[in-house]
């Protein structure tokens, strides 16, 4: 890719979440989900890793998604899309792994999670958010797995980059690309964004604005 085609991806990704997106859709469940409209993008990570801060600043929507400092807040599949539009949805999934909930709810959550990454027929790729200050966990890598199992294309996406050490986030960007060598569909490279300074949002933004022209050619 050159020079030229990252600024023209750029722009593209910029045009996209400039429009106005709005929330249209909640499932608990997967008899409950929307009709399939266009591709779907979704982000998944642990409980406050920041998945709704992350839409937000990518649509430029200070609410758009909600968000809290109590892990587990977000209990269903969240829906946004641009009305009159349906070439692309987000999907805010609940976060798994520590959730100040009952058991059973969380283990409720988790299938959902699972059932939805695997079977899916409009999900054109998962962005798996990470911290930054922490890198892969365990309970990460089981929601790899079962990406590995789908058909559906992955990335890591580390969150929260602003709180990290320039030579540490970087240590973090190599270890997690090296943990992806194990995971063939996974995207080798690894973007780290922020959504408090900002930091990758472009740069998010394109790659799902190439997604989008890939699918349409």
């Amino acid at each position: 890719m050159n020079d030229k085609t990252d600024e023209r991806l750029i722009e593209a990704g910029r045009k996209l979440f400039a429009r106005d997106w709005q929330f249209i859709w909640a499932s608990p469940s997967i008899e409950t989900l929307p009709p399939i409209a266009g591709l779907e993008i979704a982000f998944a990570g642990r409980s406050n890793v920041g998945k709704s801060s992350l839409i937000n600043a990518l649509t430029g929507r200070n609410a758009l998604a909600r968000t809290s400092h109590t892990p587990g807040r977000t209990q269903e599949l969240i829906f946004f899309e641009v009305p009159g539009k349906n070439d692309l949805r987000l999907v805010d999934m609940p976060g798994y792994g520590y959730a100040k909930a009952p058991k059973s709810q969380v283990a409720s959550w988790t299938e959902l999670i699972h059932k939805f990454l695997l079977g899916r027929a409009s999900l054109a790729r998962v962005y798996v958010l990470i911290d930054a200050r922490h890198g892969i966990k365990d309970v990460d890598l089981e929601v790899l797995k079962t990406l590995d199992r789908s058909a559906v294309s992955y990335q890591i996406v580390l969150t929260k980059a602003d709180q990290v050490k320039a030579a540490e986030l970087q240590a973090r960007i190599a270890e997690t690309e090296a943990a992806l060598a194990k995971h063939p569909a996974a995207f080798p490279t690894v973007l780290a964004t922020s959504s408090r300074s900002a930091t990758g949002m472009a740069e998010l933004r394109a790659a799902m604005a190439k997604l989008l022209e890939e699918r349409a050619s």
